[in-house]
């Protein structure tokens, strides 16, 4: 089927953007979202959510800005589910890594290299969240509230677990901990391409090593990746 056949299949469907339609026959919905989200993320972490526009984020897309409806609603919309995918993509995993085998010292090592080592592809989104969630209705804000209060419940329970097995201090501020661990694995999204070798990886080693040596009730040694 030709293109131009797609779309005046498209009108005919009553679909104001038939191009929409063409992109989501030959690329396909899923990889096209990514592709959306991703730009949208990049845009929001150059310009800051006041700075841009749905029509920047088209332009870097190179598509129409009307396109872009068929993703998200609104700017904010935009915000809020590139602030959700920021979380979602790390939470199940930091969920199942929490519930799994292994010392404490060696589940939150794991947790922490999952939030810190993708930021090297994938540093807009935490950066977009950081920055700009605060700029999205109460009720966004609340939904991705949500979604991080499951993510600070990991590091919470972890920290529990590590008390009551004798591995952490009985004397650790477990508020305090679970927000410089996740403060510091945060920031690591200003990183990428400043850390020695380029690697992302090495920046999580770091920081696993002050998180370990500064709870642990012994110097630990350090966890191996």
């Amino acid at each position: 089927m030709s293109d131009e056949t797609t779309r005046m299949r498209a009108r005919a469907a009553g679909i104001a953007d038939p191009d929409v339609q063409l992109r989501r026959l030959t690329i396909g919905p899923r990889r096209r979202t990514e592709e959306v989200l991703a730009a949208a993320a990049a845009v929001f972490a150059e310009r800051g959510f006041h700075g841009a526009s749905t029509q920047d984020i088209a332009d870097r897309l190179g598509m129409r800005q009307a396109s872009l409806y068929y993703y998200f609603a609104s700017k904010e919309a935009a915000l809020e589910q590139v602030c959700q995918r920021g979380i979602e993509r790390i939470i199940g995993d930091t969920e199942v890594i929490a519930a799994g085998p292994g010392s404490v010292a060696e589940r939150l090592a794991m947790v922490m290299r999952r939030h810190v080592e993708p930021l090297a592809d994938n540093c807009a989104s935490v950066r977009a969240y950081l920055h700009e969630v605060r700029f999205l209705p109460k009720e966004a804000r609340r939904r991705i509230g949500r979604l991080a209060r499951r993510y600070e419940r990991v590091v919470e329970g972890l920290l529990e677990q590590g008390i009551a097995s004798g591995e952490v201090r009985a004397d650790l501020d477990i508020e305090i901990a679970r927000d410089a661990i996740l403060g510091m694995c945060n920031h690591a999204a200003h990183w990428p391409g400043k850390e020695p070798g380029g690697a992302m990886a090495h920046v999580a080693e770091e920081l696993i090593r002050l998180v370990l040596r500064g709870i642990a009730t012994e110097r630990p040694d350090v966890v191996a990746g």
